[in-house]
């Protein structure tokens, strides 16, 4: 059985790796999503003790939520489970708008209870800040309904530094989650300072670069659908970017191991970071992420990945 680990200053114990869920549902974002496969995804997770799910209102919207909570009630071990979900997206007329005000942050907290099934979310994450709303009046509505037993933790996302320094005035921020990978490693700079000197643990997203630190792509590779509007994936940015897999590749196979897994070890490695939660489209994916917990680095190692990255 894997050792959980704390989340921070939090009372959450959770498997290093996590399961990311936006494509459980999440027929806004995947087209052709097939709902079985989905819940076959979660059900694996739970299964196989990847207890931290992560989820959000906007996935779907609202079918990523309902998804899990069905597996939730299936599987019937709801204490064992880490539940995170996401809230700040709200639809006017064909709109979307992000609202941080306590009154629709506690709204949007009942509701997602009421998806999900359960009496009590784990962490809820403000998923974007909003221009008006003062982040300490935001973060102090969700420690509202931390006292009352709605929420155990209160995260933040995609906020910058200047934000969470305001969402976190008074100590109440747990978990931020905002990207980075070993190709955009600006949280290095100010954010993950920060986050380590609060005890708020960070929670990366997109960590495994859409795909691109898997090592399934070649300077061959077609590259469509959203990839070919990321950066990351084009023009000569795209070969010195495959360069750098390429080195991580024979790390990886003189450890025997799998790109994927070095990546996520490494960021288990840095300061703040706690877990990660790889998204998966298919179950075996979902055990596969797992095997990074097979996975130990020697500083040297670390060192050597930080490197080629840099």
């Amino acid at each position: 059985m894997t050792e959980k680990i704390q989340l921070g200053k939090t009372d959450l114990l959770v498997n290093p790796i996590g399961l990311g869920t936006n494509a459980v549902g999440g027929h806004n974002i995947y087209p052709n999503l097939d709902e079985e496969t989905g819940r076959d995804i979660v059900r694996t997770a739970i299964d196989h003790g990847a207890n931290f799910i992560d989820t959000a209102y906007i996935y779907g919207p609202e079918r990523s939520e309902e998804l899990i909570g069905e597996i939730i009630r299936e599987k019937g071990n709801r204490e064992n489970l880490v539940i995170a979900t996401k809230g700040a997206h709200k639809f006017r007329k064909n709109e979307i708008i992000v609202d941080n005000s306590p009154a629709f942050l506690k709204k949007t907290v009942e509701e997602s209870l009421i998806r999900l099934r359960i009496d009590y979310i784990d962490l809820f994450y403000i998923h974007f800040p909003d221009k008006d709303t003062p982040k300490d009046e935001a973060v102090g509505a969700l420690k509202e309904l931390k006292d009352a037993g709605k929420i155990r933790a209160i995260g933040v996302s995609n906020f910058s530094l200047e934000q969470l320094k305001e969402a976190n005035k008074d100590g109440y921020v747990d978990v931020i989650q905002s990207e980075y990978n070993l190709f955009k490693r600006d949280a290095e700079k100010e954010l993950l300072p920060y986050t380590t000197q609060h005890h708020i643990s960070f929670v990366p997203y997109f960590p495994l670069a859409s795909g691109l630190l898997t090592g399934k792509y070649t300077k061959h590779s077609t590259i469509t659908g959203g990839r070919a509007q990321n950066p990351l994936f084009q023009g000569e940015l795209f070969n010195q970017n495959l360069e750098k897999v390429e080195q991580l590749r024979q790390l990886a196979k003189a450890k025997n191991t799998h790109i994927a897994h070095l990546t996520l070890q490494w960021y288990l490695a840095q300061d703040s970071i706690d877990a990660v939660i790889p998204g998966a489209k298919q179950p075996e994916q979902v055990l596969d992420n797992l095997k990074t917990l097979d996975v130990s680095l020697s500083p040297e190692e670390i060192q050597q990945i930080s490197s080629i990255f840099k």
